[in-house]
């Protein structure tokens, strides 16, 4: 399948927020953390374009060749100093959201997307050395995309409930 990457437009906005909502929504059914996705998505959306902005981010779509949208990635650049780690550790392009329809589900699309957005990050900064993307432990769909794309993992964060959840 052969894909067209380009940067979002404000066209794209609905479709995104689509996007968005049916991501949210696959985690809310995955992992008791998460909140619905709506009324909450367009503040979610607000927060990510000014991450976006600030840290030399960018939203990808991609699409068919007939124009039809079948993915997005977006992301920016993270600059958090820490005495403890290298410098190359501590400013990284960071995949803040990908999502890809169904229909182009092992495609390669997602490998396409990050590869785009890993490209956009060293034009935008040539220094950098690491591209990095947090998934939920139990999204073992996502995790194997992500191995197959080259990531391996980085750290690990365990969680233990200190008293019973509310039910």
């Amino acid at each position: 399948m052969d894909f067209v990457i380009r940067p979002y437009a404000p066209a794209d906005y609905d479709w995104v927020l689509e996007c968005e909502v049916e991501l949210q929504e696959h985690e809310r059914a995955i992992h008791d953390t998460r909140g619905p996705a709506l009324p909450h998505t367009h503040d979610y959306l607000a927060m990510l374009w000014e991450e976006l902005a600030e840290g030399h981010g960018i939203m990808l779509i991609a699409e068919d060749a007939q124009g039809v949208r079948l993915g997005l990635v977006a992301g920016h650049i993270v600059d958090s100093p820490w005495p403890m780690e290298t410098r190359e550790s501590t400013r990284h392009g960071y995949v803040s959201d990908i999502f890809i329809k169904p229909e182009a589900r092992g495609t390669g699309l997602a490998q396409a997307l990050l590869d785009a957005i890993a490209a956009h990050f060293h034009t935008a900064d040539p220094t950098l050395t690491r591209l990095r993307v947090n998934v939920l432990a139990v999204n073992a769909i996502a995790r194997r995309s992500y191995e197959k794309a080259g990531f391996t993992p980085y750290e690990v964060m365990y969680e233990r409930l200190i008293r019973p959840a509310k039910p």
